[in-house]
């Protein structure tokens, strides 16, 4: 099966990001899962390169499964009595997010396709990278999506609406807003690194086919 590879890859990156975002760095702003993640858009746009949307959508709903997977266990997982590894506002803003913005990235990088070769990865990685954060954020922590959830989500993830200052030294802010802006931080950086691999595996692809 030549997706076999990528979902697998898909797979791992999906398993090492659930269990590094429990690992907090950077003053609590980022976890390591922050720097593992963004790799999954570097695989959906070389997939999309090589094999076209409709097998890189394979590869996404293939990731999607992964999440799902990994949230139900990490639901079963108790960190503290009756507190679980992954609550459930978590858990429902992971799988939205990813499965909006994977599949955003792939409809973006198929619009400029045929463009300068820097121009689909970068502008999609950028664009999915920015409605990942919202979407996640938004619904894992935003007070104001609280009513879409039951009280007990809520208070799970009721630290995140604490008053702090932005980023640790701007006005004060729901401290969910610094972690988002830490992790787009993150996620852009790596969209800029992640040409040179991206631009290596693809020109090393088109070597094999010519």
């Amino acid at each position: 099966m030549r997706l076999l590879p990528a979902i697998l890859a898909m797979a791992a990156i999906v398993v090492a990001s659930n269990i590094l975002v429990q690992f907090v760095i950077a003053g609590g702003l980022l976890t390591w899962g922050a720097f593992t993640y963004p790799f999954s858009f570097l695989l959906i746009d070389i997939a999309n390169r090589a094999y076209g949307p409709r097998a890189a959508r394979t590869v996404v709903i293939w990731g999607f499964v992964t999440g799902v997977l990994c949230s139900l266990v990490g639901s079963q997982v108790e960190v503290a009595p009756s507190v679980s590894a992954v609550a459930l506002r978590v858990a429902v803003g992971s799988g939205a997010a990813f499965l909006a913005a994977q599949l955003l990235d792939v409809a973006i990088f198929q619009i400029f396709r045929h463009q300068a070769w820097w121009r689909a990865p970068l502008t999609s990685t950028f664009v999915s990278s920015s409605l990942d954060t919202l979407i996640f954020f938004s619904l894992a922590f935003a007070g104001v999506l609280g009513v879409l959830f039951p009280t007990a989500a809520n208070e799970a993830v009721g630290w995140a609406q604490d008053q702090a200052p932005l980023l640790g030294f701007g006005p004060d802010a729901p401290l969910w807003a610094s972690l988002a802006l830490a992790d787009l931080g993150v996620k852009i950086a790596l969209a800029l690194i992640t040409m040179i691999p991206y631009r290596l595996i693809t020109m090393r692809l088109q070597d094999r086919v010519s």
